[in-house]
């Protein structure tokens, strides 16, 4: 038997339960063990309890000065702050355990580091999470960090005896929360004269974008390339066989999107576009989601310019609905700061994204350009979209049809006749054989070994090749290489005046969340988040740009805008309706049917219309 099939068959056996350490249990694919789950980097156990202080030490010194401005403030509204109090997360988490057990351990990670430091992210349910694990992503947790990998007159020369100390050695990649932290509690930041009553250390790695790839960068640790590019299981009972991420399955790809970008390789102008008062060239992930301001750091200190707000918006607005909701009532939440994270989020979608639209003939043409450093949009697979609703009006300003049309009522999206920028992932039929599950898109994510669909727009500097070596490939859509923006062309309907184009962004669809409901059988997380998402609005979706344009009348025979109607027309628009092309829908019903086909012919023997 050559080894390779051997190595197929083996594993087939393990991921069965046959043989291996890992136990199937009702209502599980597979028990994934420590040993599976494995990471370098600071361990469970290894910073002593008095060192791990949560959010509320820091918050005498450093905050009351600027709710605008100041650490605390800007922090307590973030996803960050409330990542152990998220309820998608939760939900999210449910469904992994289900699948594969005790995979929360490695989902706890990052959104709750200081209870994998305390041991508290065991049960991996989260049933044992405190309220100081709660905090999220602590202050202390960021400020303790030390970079794995060490950089002689940026790194603290302590850290050098932190990371030697390790067992098995440092991390050798960001990625997977594969952090260190300084087990003496010791605070780090980029300032060289930080005045403070405690022990600091002045690190370079706070400026780095390195910082962020520690959590921002995810790959499923039990699911491996193969040299044909494919993706398999592993053999159970054991570390990851590489460590990492861009040999593992994609689950967020967010930092490689940004280290193989334009952003990365020297920076970019915005011409401010992304706030603050710093410089407008944007390089790192501080300068757009950590804007400039002059402010105070401490009460203990004067106000410095430059200095990064801890507001840590992204694109997560509905996600702190939720969260508001789930939290109204309790006195460890500031709702007011939540308000303004929220409006720190959607101040961030409104700046991710441009459109330009132009007429060609009877074809509209939209094109969506990609303003941030990663794909648009990026981050965590599941549920989040981006998408182009198109209105058609006439010459009394009424609407004639509309592409990507929402339905708020139903929040159904319309989308099979205008574009949707998305990732999906599916089972292979090798992991349909292996696991029972359906082959094709899934929504069992940690299952998942093969990507299905991913359109979503890269960023300035993207090439096809390095982003797919990284994991992050474009999949059933093209971008040539540099290419930052997608174009789609729309038909106008007879008689429209004018168009006017949105584009919109919503990370909680009503198919996900029914999704994260209906397949839970263990707890109530999938029902309680239905329940917030019918509260908060059900993800109604955030306009992240638009344009209008007046349009003028054109002859719908001139089917390929050649000037003149030909023969040749007849035959484009012929190629284009066996082709599926959206501008073969002369009637512009949102359909390509016959009907068009007879109304292309009615155009075609009549003249121009």
């Amino acid at each position: 038997m050559s080894r390779p099939m051997n190595r197929r068959l083996r594993n087939v056996a393990i991921v069965l339960g046959v043989v291996g350490a890992a136990t199937v249990v009702a209502g599980t694919i597979i028990d994934l063990t420590m040993a599976d789950l494995h990471l370098r980097g600071t361990q469970a156990g290894s910073v002593p309890t008095g060192m791990v202080l949560t959010s509320q030490n820091c918050n005498v010194c450093h905050s009351g000065f600027s709710v605008e401005n100041d650490p605390m403030s800007t922090w307590s509204g973030s996803l960050m702050a409330q990542a152990g109090r998220d309820p998608l997360f939760f939900a999210q988490m449910s469904l992994a355990n289900q699948d594969a057990g005790n995979a929360g351990y490695f989902c706890m990670r990052c959104h709750v580091p200081m209870s994998f430091v305390s041991g508290n992210a065991m049960p991996a349910d989260g049933s044992a999470l405190t309220a100081a694990d709660k905090d999220g992503v602590t202050c202390h947790f960021c400020h303790s960090m030390v970079d794995p990998i060490y950089r002689p007159g940026e790194s603290p020369t302590a850290d050098l005896a932190i990371l030697n100390a390790l067992p098995g050695g440092p991390p050798e990649y960001y990625g997977n929360a594969q952090f260190v932290l300084d087990p003496t509690g010791t605070r780090r930041g980029p300032l060289t004269d930080a005045m403070a009553p405690h022990d600091t250390h002045a690190s370079g790695f706070f400026r780095s974008s390195n910082m962020c790839g520690t959590c921002h960068e995810v790959g499923n640790i039990a699911v491996s390339k193969q040299p044909d590019g494919t993706y398999r299981y592993n053999a159970m009972n054991q570390a990851t066989p590489d460590e990492n991420p861009a040999m593992q399955f994609p689950l967020e790809r967010t930092f490689s999107e940004w280290r193989l970008s334009a952003f990365a390789a020297g920076g970019v102008d915005m011409q401010g576009r992304f706030g603050g008062n710093g410089p407008t060239v944007v390089s790192t992930c501080q300068d757009c989601h950590m804007p400039k301001a002059t402010t105070n750091v401490c009460v203990y200190t004067p106000e410095r310019p430059g200095m990064g707000r801890h507001e840590f918006a992204g694109a997560g607005a509905q996600v702190i609905d939720l969260i508001s909701a789930f939290t109204a009532g309790d006195p460890a939440v500031d709702q007011a700061a939540l308000a303004r994270g929220r409006a720190a989020s959607v101040s961030m979608l409104e700046r991710a994204a441009s459109v330009e639209t132009t007429q060609t003939g009877g074809q509209l043409n939209v094109r969506v350009i990609n303003e941030t450093g990663h794909k648009l949009p990026t981050g965590h697979i599941e549920g989040r979209r981006v998408w182009i609703n198109v209105r058609y009006l006439n010459a009394q300003g009424t609407l004639m049809a509309e592409r990507g049309h929402y339905d708020l009522l139903q929040a159904e999206l319309h989308h099979d006749d205008t574009t949707v920028f998305e990732m999906h992932v599916g089972i292979s039929d090798f992991a349909s054989g292996v696991t029972g599950l359906a082959a094709g898109r899934t929504g069992h994510m940690v299952m998942a070994d093969t990507i299905v669909k991913d359109n979503r727009i890269p960023p300035r500097g993207f090439n096809n090749e390095a982003f797919a070596a990284a994991g992050a490939p474009v999949v059933a859509a093209e971008y040539a290489d540099g290419q930052h923006w997608a174009d789609r062309a729309y038909s106008i309907p007879a008689g429209a005046a004018s168009a006017e184009v949105r584009v919109y962004y919503q990370n909680t669809p009503k198919e996900y969340i029914l999704e994260l409901r209906d397949n839970n059988h263990t707890d109530n997380w999938g029902q309680t988040l239905y329940n917030l998402w019918n509260q908060t609005g059900r993800g109604a979706p955030i306009e992240m740009a638009s344009k209008s344009i007046n349009l003028t009348t054109f002859c719908a025979s001139d089917f390929n805008r050649s000037g003149s109607t030909t023969i040749q027309d007849l035959f484009d628009f012929l190629g284009a309706f066996f082709g599926q092309d959206p501008l073969a829908d002369i009637n512009s019903n949102g359909l390509i049917s016959v009907q068009d086909v007879f109304d292309y012919l009615a155009a075609y023997f009549s003249g121009c219309v």
